[in-house]
């Protein structure tokens, strides 16, 4: 009788190892989808986004501001985001770092948060809040949408110093 449930024992064990394996070789190991996602928002923010930031760095530094470009598309441990940093020139030298940020949002694409900090000779108390100002699935980024959240941001930069 031993005998007998061993052998049922074994034939159930060999069944689901066939099916385990037929399951295996149907189920192609693919590149995790988020992963590629993730690569192609950093492709699309290094392609567009920074292109347009580029421009307008040059533009803000021929003007006499101070600007650069922190470009984290590269990153493996981080999702991808450019930022374009700006400091207005002002008469006392004071102007604090403003910065507009697209950065990867796995839910809903590419977002667009910017950090204004006002000149502290205003009388005004210099905090650190970030508001979002817009997102955008990756594949509809364009350069026109780059440049309306580019020049909104540097206009209110413009605006509070």
């Amino acid at each position: 009788m031993a005998d007998k449930s061993m052998d049922q024992l074994r034939s159930l064990l060999k069944n689901y190892e066939e099916r385990t394996a037929k399951l295996q070789v149907e189920v192609k190991p693919a590149q995790d989808e988020g992963e590629r996602r993730r690569r192609a928002c950093g492709d699309r923010l290094r392609t567009v986004v920074r292109s347009v930031l580029d421009r307008f760095m040059d533009a803000l530094k021929n003007a006499g501001h101070e600007a650069s470009i922190e470009d984290r598309t590269d990153s493996a441990d981080a999702y991808p985001s450019v930022a374009l940093a700006f400091t207005p020139r002002s008469p006392g030298g004071t102007a604090l770092r403003s910065l507009l940020t697209f950065r990867y949002d796995p839910r809903r694409g590419i977002a667009v948060a910017r950090d204004i900090k006002p000149s502290p000779t205003k009388g005004r108390v210099v905090t650190t809040s970030t508001d979002r100002i817009g997102t955008m699935k990756v594949e509809a980024v364009s350069m026109e949408w780059v440049d309306t959240k580019t020049l909104s941001f540097i206009e209110a930069v413009l605006k509070v110093n």
